[in-house]
């Protein structure tokens, strides 16, 4: 056995001013062993707001003994030399282009959501150009560096990034939030769960759940949380449980937005915006992180969304950058002929073995009709908005639309586009 000390870390942060990251200096603190963090560095244009976050997140980290260094910049290039990973977690036009993304869509009769449907395209097209910039400014000062992205929505900026040659994964955290839910309703340990985690980012299944022993055998248990633990699936996924149980598969929640869409539009238009409350929450969570006595995660955090975030990244840098083990992540890659009904070039969400530089698909069991047919016409829109936001222009956007399961009529697509370009015409230069 070596007793060579783990090399120290330098982990950059764009969009480090995120109420977010206190969470990942909180499991930097926790999982230190597994992934040895010495320079934490928060890059984001708003420094005054970066450096609040830093400062707590540096109490966290020396609170726990810790001796990684915290630094907030605006200063990309800087920040990216020598740097280890890149993580992305940005949001173009902040929680105020949420909030219209989620209202406007309404007006056509479709969804408002950050990531599915007309407002989740809106979003690509704000994000994508962004990140290709942020990455290619990484790569000509340290072109080595993994760039983890966990920047919504995460499966179309993945495969802008892939498609530059970036060195890029994408990262949710939808499959550790199942494996936490089915470790509690089991009574075992988180890491003993094993997922067929199969889809797309945000369009995901398990087909599979396993708990793994000591001795290597494992025990099959999908059937036994249908059957036995149905109200929390319900409550998870706010999917009938009648549904659950014929079809015999647990989706990620964002399913409902397919399945019970119009219902879903009634409730929106009278209920609260999400971004307005998530507006509210980090409001209050930046006035407590400035407080100099705190050195520890608020409670309020919790509301914010992004449950075991850190977990899921810190998990997979140990095993992406070598200080830990060669494990099973389920990250955004390449299809590459795991899915046969999808291109090798679209991104799917899956279970990866990850090792020192290297993701290995694993095999996933066969998928159901129901779910590859709605796999396979998102992928295709998927492909089309990315396009979009690479290349402009209207006709890109319509088409994209036009290609969404959730919208697919040319009068609607054709009315959204114009409201979509109009409502983002400050990040769209090509429709000035």
């Amino acid at each position: 056995m070596s007793n060579a000390t783990p090399r120290a870390l330098r982990i950059v942060v764009v969009g480090g001013g995120s109420t977010y990251t206190p969470e990942l200096a909180d499991g930097i603190a926790r999982l230190r062993e597994s992934l040895p963090v010495k320079e934490l560095i928060l890059v984001d244009p708003d420094l005054a707001r970066a450096r609040v976050v830093a400062g707590l997140s540096a109490r966290i980290l020396a609170a726990a003994g810790s001796d990684c260094t915290v630094e907030a910049t605006t200063g990309l290039e800087d920040a990216a030399v020598g740097a280890d990973a890149v993580l992305l977690q940005l949001r173009v036009g902040g929680q105020a282009a949420r909030a219209r993304d989620e209202a406007w869509p309404l007006e056509c009769g479709c969804i408002g959501q950050e990531t599915t449907g007309a407002g989740g395209l809106a979003k690509a097209l704000r994000t994508i150009p962004v990140v290709l910039d942020i990455a290619a400014r990484v790569r000509d000062v340290n072109p080595d560096a993994w760039i983890v992205n966990f920047t919504n929505p995460v499966g179309m900026v993945t495969r802008a990034l892939l498609d530059a040659g970036h060195r890029a994964v994408g990262l949710c955290n939808v499959a550790i939030g199942f494996e936490r839910l089915f470790a509690a309703e089991l009574g075992v340990a988180p890491e003993a769960v094993e997922l067929d985690h199969v889809g797309l980012n945000h369009l995901s299944w398990e087909l599979g759940a396993r708990v793994r022993h000591g001795d290597g055998t494992a025990t099959e248990v999908l059937d036994r949380l249908l059957d036995e633990h149905g109200e929390a699936l319900v409550r998870e996924t706010e999917l009938p449980l009648e549904l659950l149980r014929t079809e015999r598969f647990i989706p990620s929640y964002y399913l409902r937005y397919y399945l019970a869409h119009d219902a879903l539009v009634e409730h929106a238009r009278t209920a609260p915006s999400r971004a307005l409350e998530v507006a509210a929450i980090e409001s209050e969570l930046l006035a407590r992180y400035a407080d100099p006595e705190l050195a520890e995660k608020p409670a309020q955090l919790a509301q914010r969304g992004g449950a075991y975030y850190s977990e899921a990244a810190i998990g997979l840098l140990s095993s992406l950058l070598g200080t830990g083990a060669v494990r099973d992540h389920i990250v955004n890659v390449r299809n590459r002929g795991t899915l046969p009904f999808l291109d090798a070039e679209a991104i799917i969400e899956t279970r990866v073995e990850v090792g020192p530089g290297t993701l290995r698909v694993r095999a996933v069991p066969p998928v159901p009709a129901l779910a590859s047919g709605l796999i396979a016409h998102v992928a295709r829109y998927e492909e089309l908005g990315v396009d979009a936001a690479i290349h402009g222009g209207r006709d890109r956007v319509v088409r994209a639309l036009l290609a969404h399961p959730l919208i697919g009529q040319y009068e609607t697509a054709q009315a959204l586009a114009d409201t979509l370009i109009t409502e983002n015409l400050e990040w769209l230069p090509w429709a000035r």
